[in-house]
């Protein structure tokens, strides 16, 4: 906080000097003359103009002593209830400005200060901690990132030499071309999860509600990965309840359906079952989707839906753990549900809740 300059606090300290010599002055001045008229009227006393003289010095003395004395204490009372807590918000928010996350302001005592500078003390605790939370949900996505664009790179790089290889055989040079393409292909798919998940965080994407049928949409989006399926051998299974409607976002919906179906089918081995299934209460369509992979513990299901997070490392050159952070983000706009339940080396299953018609 800029302190004022000397000449300035002499004008300040002089303006409210003025300001309580005429208040004090009329409110003097007319309890005197009331005080007098009544005196005069009582005690058929006359006044002289002596005695007026006299007694207007003496009442402008007392004026102007009430006045220094308000001035003062009117001084004091500010410095201590007004300057003082405003100084130190503005200096904590300096340090804020600094890139001091961490700083907090102590709470005033009650006795003496207005509780309104508690309530704004209270609200710029509030947003230091929220800003303390977003900046290290910054610097984390920052590195993490970082970190997920330093391996295709790198296997692009890689690949990038092998084909200099002057005595390169046509078979190795579709091996690391298919190599290189993979990896753009895998940071071209980050890069557009990162900005689909920036524009749902930042309220960019607003749903166009529509009303459709929940069970073809699911079978649309389970139609898709027939080549997969049958590719992997494995089994399907569906129990779709027939004449499901819902209002939502269908485009947005599908994100969900195929980043589960994905998932589904990548942690699947061959042999295993997928299945689908839709049931409907007064309320709410619920969507199950299971699987018989690998499973997960409890540790890694709590983080599942965090971004970047990815509990089966063996399986991470296949994706770049932002699509369940899509999926939650996705879910939560619709105001829906969604939960995973599993058991390690025997599958998971995830479970979505949206409100119905």
């Amino acid at each position: 906080m800029k302190k004022d300059s000397p000449v300035k606090s002499i004008l300040k300290w002089l303006n409210h000097y003025f300001i309580f010599f005429l208040l004090v002055a009329f409110v003097i001045t007319c309890c005197t003359m009331l005080f007098v008229s009544t005196l005069r009227d009582t005690l058929n006393i006359t006044l002289t103009s002596a005695n007026i003289s006299t007694a207007a010095k003496i009442t402008f003395l007392n004026v102007a002593l009430l006045s220094l004395i308000f001035t003062v204490f009117d001084s004091i009372r500010r410095k201590l209830t007004v300057e003082r807590p405003v100084k130190r918000i503005t200096d904590a928010a300096e340090k804020i400005i600094k890139g001091d996350f961490s700083v907090r302001v102590k709470p005033q005592s009650k006795f003496g200060v207005d509780e309104t500078f508690n309530l704004v003390i209270d609200c710029f605790n509030k947003m230091a901690e929220e800003l303390s939370s977003v900046e290290t949900l910054r610097t984390d996505f920052i590195a993490n990132v970082s970190h997920e664009m330093k391996t295709p790179l790198a296997v692009m790089q890689n690949y990038g030499t092998l084909l200099q290889a002057p005595d390169l055989s046509e078979e190795k040079r579709i091996e690391y071309a298919k190599g290189v393409t993979d990896g753009s292909r895998r940071m071209a798919d980050m890069m557009t999860n990162i900005l689909k998940l920036n524009r749902l965080e930042n309220q960019q994407i607003f749903p166009e509600t529509t009303e459709f049928d929940l069970g073809e949409q699911l079978c649309e989006c389970l139609l898709q990965y027939e080549n997969v399926w049958e590719k992997q051998k494995i089994d399907i299974e569906t129990d779709i309840a027939e004449n499901v409607k819902v209002k939502a976002d269908a485009e947005l919906l599908s994100h969900v359906w195929n980043n589960l179906f994905s998932n589904a089918f990548k942690f699947t081995s061959s042999g295993g079952t997928v299945t689908v299934s839709l049931t409907a209460t007064e309320h709410h369509a619920i969507v199950k989707v299971t699987d018989t992979g690998c499973g997960m513990t409890p540790e890694v299901g709590a983080h599942i839906f965090e971004k970047f997070y990815q509990g089966d490392t063996s399986h991470s050159v296949q994706g770049n753990g932002l699509g369940l952070a899509l999926v939650k983000r996705v879910i939560d706009i619709m105001q829906g549900e969604i939960g995973v339940e599993s058991v390690v080396g025997k599958g998971s299953t995830f479970t979505v809740r949206i409100r119905r018609v």
